[in-house]
């Protein structure tokens, strides 16, 4: 591929949380950038990641796809990339209009957002996956868990178009899967999606991992490998407990890697960045789902400490020099994402005790948010997780590592939330509830090699 004219702009659709960072790599390399939100107001979410002044030009998506590709089709866009999962499928329906070349196949993009067509791209692959029905017929759910004989068997229940764990609930064996299936059907999720069906899948066990790969021309590249800690946290399932780089040298990593690879090529993905979370279990590499973007969360940017590159940066190098991409990756330090829980809500007292954070011998970075009075409530999901903050671990000693895992959680435990008045803003609380049992349900899963069974799904 030959090198872009440097003025031609790189579009990103909904430049936020990572896909904030393409605007100032980009930039690096002497591209501008274009902004395009799919929202009318960016979600309250997002505010903190996204910088209008990073861009030339800020366009807003009224629903006129016509009149948007009339807006960019001047500016002769070398890539429309999404930045954020909501602005997936706008980025695929402007690449096809403006960048045909650097399309994904037209024919599977709802398999690139949609859990249940999602699903389905993968069955018709020949691809095992964890058995599920998108539906919004309770008859059709009835019929669908007698014949997987699934009656009476733990369930997950999720919409199709959440993120960030926004509604996945975990359904005991015994308890009632039409409670949150009849709650959530209908209502217009955090993401502005509406609830038009819900998943139902059975309950898979095993380790969780994510895969973040760049494509192009579909070849795929392999930029990191992590494995997921999460933990229940009472009704909620699949909440974040922690993110650890994995070394290309694990035996998961070449299983995970291929099957993550076959998933992009069921659902037609053939360009940019794309993060596959996979359940190993006992039966081999199972899709939790695609996200046909960065990872969030400021991924990047701790992966380049972790490997010397990322999927985003390795995109920008394909955008703008058109030249090789590494196949996979190298592990140069340990590095470890710690998110703190709240395991009830109330009020926060004795935050101090994370004022001890930033002299741990392999702090990085760390964004702890809380402070005494603070309303705070359980954490159900990866939005409420980012609300509390998290800490990065990076070092070349895993032993360093871990003693400065287990001495973050000493200091969690001590953070106390004192239950309110269940009509204040914090809602409802456990009299007394302290952030200890958070500390101490995270470190169990800290001690198990294989990480929390179960967990994700999400």
């Amino acid at each position: 591929m030959a090198a872009p004219d440097p003025r031609r702009p790189a579009v990103i659709v909904d430049p936020f949380s990572s896909g904030g960072m393409y605007a100032p790599a980009f930039a690096a390399a002497g591209v501008p950038v274009v902004a395009v939100t799919s929202y009318p107001e960016v979600p309250a979410a997002y505010a903190d990641s996204f910088r209008p002044a990073d861009f030339t030009h800020v366009l807003g998506f009224d629903g006129d796809v016509e009149r948007l590709v009339a807006q960019l089709r001047p500016l002769a866009p070398r890539c429309v990339l999404p930045g954020a999962e909501s602005g997936v499928e706008l980025a695929d329906r402007l690449t096809e209009r403006l960048h045909p070349e650097t399309v994904n196949t037209p024919a599977l993009a709802a398999a690139r957002r949609d859990k249940g067509a999602m699903a389905l791209a993968v069955r018709a692959a020949g691809l095992p996956g964890i058995r599920q029905i998108c539906t919004d017929d309770r008859a059709e759910v009835e019929n669908w868990l007698t014949a997987e004989r699934l009656t009476g068997r733990d369930l997950v229940v999720k919409p199709p178009k959440s993120g960030s764990t926004d509604g996945v609930t975990r359904v005991p064996a015994g308890q009632d899967w039409r409670v949150p299936f009849d709650a959530q059907l209908g209502r217009t999720n955090q993401w502005r999606n509406l609830n038009d069906r819900m998943v139902v899948q059975e309950y898979a066990l095993g380790t969780e991992y994510v895969v973040d790969t760049f494509s192009h021309g579909g070849r795929h590249t392999v930029a990191d490998v992590c494995r997921y800690g999460k933990i229940d946290n009472g009704e909620q399932m699949a909440v974040y407990e922690s993110l650890s780089w994995v070394a290309p040298t694990d035996p998961a990593v070449p299983v995970l890697t291929a099957y993550a690879e076959a998933v992009l090529d069921a659902v037609g993905f053939r360009y940019g960045a794309a993060h596959i979370e996979v359940m190993l279990t006992p039966e081999g590499p199972r899709l939790v789902e695609v996200n046909s973007r960065p990872h969030g969360g400021g991924h990047p940017d701790f992966c380049r400490t972790a490997t010397g590159d990322s999927q985003l940066h390795r995109a920008v190098r394909w955008f703008t020099e058109g030249g090789s991409i590494p196949k996979g990756y190298r592990l140069l330090r340990e590095m470890t994402v710690l998110f703190l829980i709240a395991r009830s809500s109330g009020t926060i007292r004795n935050a101090a005790a994370l004022a001890g954070v930033e002299q741990l011998a392999s702090h990085h970075r760390s964004a702890v948010k809380l402070k005494d009075g603070d309303p705070v409530r359980a954490t159900r999901d990866l939005l409420d997780t980012l609300q509390l903050g998290f800490v990065v671990l990076a070092h070349e000693d895993a032993q360093q590592i871990r003693e400065d895992i287990a001495a973050v959680r000493r200091m969690e435990g001590e953070l106390v939330i004192e239950a309110v008045d269940p009509a204040g803003p914090a809602g409802p609380a456990d009299p007394g509830a302290s952030a200890a049992s958070a500390a101490s349900a995270a470190q169990d899963g800290q001690d198990r090699p294989d990480g929390p069974d179960g967990a994700g799904q999400g």
